[in-house]
C-alpha cells in the first residue's frame, strides 16, 4: 500500500475504520449534501451505470448485508432523480446490493442534481478513493478520467487523494496483454509482479514471463529477478538467471490452509525450515478483523 503520511499518523489511523486513512477529497457534489436522508423503496432505484467496479466480493457483500440486516445502513448512499419518476444511484452500490439481500425494502439517501458527467465522475473518484478496486480497474479508472474528462495526472493524483507517480503506474498497466490483465484482475498476480513485467518491450515476452510466474508462485522479488535474468543474460551469473524452484507442496498447502481461514492473501517464503508469512491486507476492515482473530480483542 502506498502512503507517504508519516508512520505515527499511520499507527493512529489503524482500528480507527476505512475513513480514518483514506483521504476525504471526494468531488465537490458529493461533499455538499443538500436536505436530510429520506428512504426511498430499493425497488425505485436503478444501477449506476457509470460504474467503475467490475468485481464483487460476493463474501464480503454477505457480511456488509449481515451488517445492515443487523444494524440498518449507517451511511445513506447518493441518488439522483430521474425524468421517470424513479431515481439512479451515483454512489453507494455494495450498500444498495447488500440492502437487496438482507430483505430491505428501503434505503437512506441522499437526492443530488447532477448532470451524466458529473454522475460518472463523482462514482469514478468515489471508487477511486476508497481503494477497494483491484490494479486493472484502478488502471482503466484513471484512464477514463483522462479520456472523458481530459484530466491530466497531477489533476488525478489531486482528486483522488494518490501522488502523480502512483497514478503512472497504474496506468501504465494497460501497456500489458489482455491475458496477462486478465491474471492481474483474478488476483493471479499482483500489481507488483504487473509492475515487473511491464520491463519487457512485447508483450509475447510478458505472455511467457507471465505464465512462468503463475505456474512457479514466484513473489514479486523472484520475478523482478527472473525479469532482469531474461533482459540482460550476459549480466546474471549461471543461478541468477534461473528462476526459484516450485513451491514446496506442504508449503504451498499450508499458505492455502491460511488463506481460507483468514479470508486474506498469504505468502508463505520457506527457507529449509526458517522464513517469513505476509499477511496482505487492502481495507482497515480486514486488518480489524486480523487483529481480532489473533488478539482475541
Amino acid at each position: 500500500m502506498m502512503n507517504t503520511a508519516p508512520s505515527e499518523s499511520k499507527r493512529r489511523a489503524l482500528g480507527k475504520g476505512l475513513d480514518s486513512l483514506l483521504p476525504r477529497s471526494i468531488a465537490p457534489a458529493l461533499e455538499a449534501e443538500s436536505g436530510r436522508p429520506r428512504e426511498i423503496p430499493l425497488e425505485d432505484i436503478d444501477p449506476n451505470p457509470f460504474q467503475t467496479r467490475s468485481h464483487v466480493n460476493e463474501e464480503q457483500l454477505a457480511e456488509l448485508a449481515a451488517s445492515i440486516s443487523a444494524n440498518g445502513v449507517v451511511q445513506p448512499v447518493l441518488v439522483r432523480p430521474l425524468a421517470s419518476g424513479r431515481f439512479q444511484l451515483i454512489a453507494g452500490e455494495r450498500r444498495w446490493r447488500a440492502s437487496k439481500i438482507a430483505g430491505k425494502m428501503t434505503i437512506p439517501a441522499i437526492l443530488r442534481q447532477v448532470s451524466d458527467e458529473q454522475a460518472m465522475e463523482i462514482t469514478i473518484v468515489e471508487n477511486l478513493q476508497r481503494a477497494d478496486l483491484n490494479p486493472m480497474e484502478q488502471a482503466r479508472a484513471f484512464e477514463r478520467l483522462a479520456r472523458e474528462f481530459h484530466m491530466t495526472q497531477e489533476q488525478m493524483a489531486h482528486r483522488t487523494g494518490k501522488d502523480r507517480a502512483t497514478v503512472a503506474n497504474f496506468l501504465r498497466l494497460l501497456r500489458l496483454p489482455s491475458s496477462v490483465q486478465a491474471r492481474v484482475e483474478s488476483g493471479e498476480l499482483s500489481f507488483g509482479h504487473a509492475r515487473a513485467l511491464l520491463a519487457f518491450e512485447h508483450a509475447e515476452e510478458m505472455e511467457k514471463a507471465a505464465q512462468r510466474v503463475a505456474a512457479l508462485s514466484l513473489s514479486v522479488r523472484q520475478t523482478e529477478s527472473y525479469v532482469q535474468g531474461r533482459l540482460n543474460p550476459e549480466k546474471a551469473g549461471p543461478q541468477k538467471s534461473k528462476p526459484a524452484p516450485p513451491m514446496d507442496p506442504n508449503v504451498r498447502d499450508a499458505q492455502e490452509r491460511l488463506q481460507r481461514a483468514l479470508g486474506l492473501k498469504v505468502i508463505i517464503e520457506d527457507h529449509s525450515g526458517h522464513g517469513k508469512v505476509v499477511i496482505e491486507y487492502a481495507r482497515l476492515e480486514d486488518f480489524d478483523a486480523l487483529m481480532e482473530r489473533l488478539t482475541g480483542a
